[in-house]
């Protein structure tokens, strides 16, 4: 009998500061009609100031520690997801592991944009499945506001702040039944966010704020995400109605409603929390996941999709038996 990696804990952590689309209106020429009819965002939480993704990331990690019912010495890996590190190194991983008292375990981060969470399951499931580790900490922390011109309708009006966490364990029942990982470089200039300290030349753009062609990006995301739900129904020999919930990166309303018609699924099997977080990147499907298992929709021996996109591009999706 194989091993499967399970999830045996969920957390998550939002900051208190909101800011509401009425309140981007008075930065930018925008509105809340018009920012929610074309990405279905009303508000986004705003970290404080002495907030990190070190700092959010414990809060997230320690909620799905206490759901797990285990010690934090036991967990034998810790891979976070950011963008948006505390530092460039040591990474937010270690960081991590240190305020969880935590010697003897690894920590690394995963650079994979809003895909980062979707990345980081699958090189938990794969060290699991070949017997290396039996518990592993997965993380998606980000701090998105402090990269976000917040002069640049195009791009401040989408992402908020926040961290998402669940725990994995080897099990003999099937948990992860798969996990599917992509990614494009050809892609790099429609959505990036510059590193100023070490650019070569810096253009007038390229001063640390994340820029995105949002049209091209839309347009290129609908069409991967769809190829992507074939490809992990196939891998498992799955029918579209053998999936109980969708649990999509929080991007756009749009691209989620897109990829629910491809699954033929309502959105009433879509969990969607975008409306009062915004895009918060490689937190989003862990915040998602964590509030649909909290709130009770989500049960066990469910069928759930989890999917996203990011900068790179790159994308993922993973076949979960909950």
């Amino acid at each position: 009998m194989g091993t499967y990696a399970r999830i045996i804990g969920t957390g998550g952590y939002l900051p208190e500061s909101q800011r509401t689309n009425e309140d981007i209106s008075l930065l930018v020429d925008t509105s809340d009609a018009w920012i929610l009819e074309r990405t279905g965002i009303k508000s986004r939480r705003i970290a404080a100031a002495d907030e990190s993704a070190a700092s959010m990331a414990e809060i997230a990690a320690r909620q799905a520690i206490e759901v797990a019912g285990i010690a934090a010495e036991e967990i034998d890996a810790i891979i976070v997801a950011t963008g948006t590190p505390d530092r460039v190194y040591p990474s937010t991983a270690c960081l991590l592991q240190h305020r969880l008292g935590i010697q003897q375990c690894v920590g690394f981060d995963v650079q994979a944009a809003c895909s980062g969470s979707i990345f980081a399951l699958s090189i938990a499931d794969q060290y699991i499945k070949t017997g290396m580790y039996r518990k592993v900490l997965v993380v998606g922390s980000e701090i998105c506001s402090r990269v976000v011109d917040w002069t640049d309708r195009g791009t401040c009006i989408l992402f908020g702040d926040g961290a998402g966490a669940l725990l994995l364990e080897a099990s003999a029942e099937p948990g992860v039944l798969s996990t599917h990982i992509h990614s494009d470089g050809q892609y790099e200039e429609l959505l990036y966010l510059p590193n100023p300290q070490v650019a070569s030349a810096l253009t007038k753009d390229d001063v640390g704020f994340i820029n995105m062609r949002g049209n091209e990006v839309f347009k290129v995301a609908v069409n991967t995400l769809g190829r992507i739900v074939d490809e992990t129904l196939a891998a498992n020999n799955l029918d579209k109605t053998a999936i109980d919930w969708l649990v999509p990166h929080q991007a756009n309303i749009r691209i989620i409603e897109a990829t629910a018609r491809k699954l033929k699924m309502s959105m009433e099997q879509v969990v969607v929390t975008l409306q009062h977080q915004g895009n918060t990147s490689s937190a989003s499907v862990l915040l998602a996941l964590n509030e649909a298992v909290r709130d009770g929709r989500i049960q066990r021996g469910q069928i759930l999709l989890l999917e996203a996109f990011g900068a790179g591009f790159t994308w993922g999706s993973a076949l979960i038996k909950y």
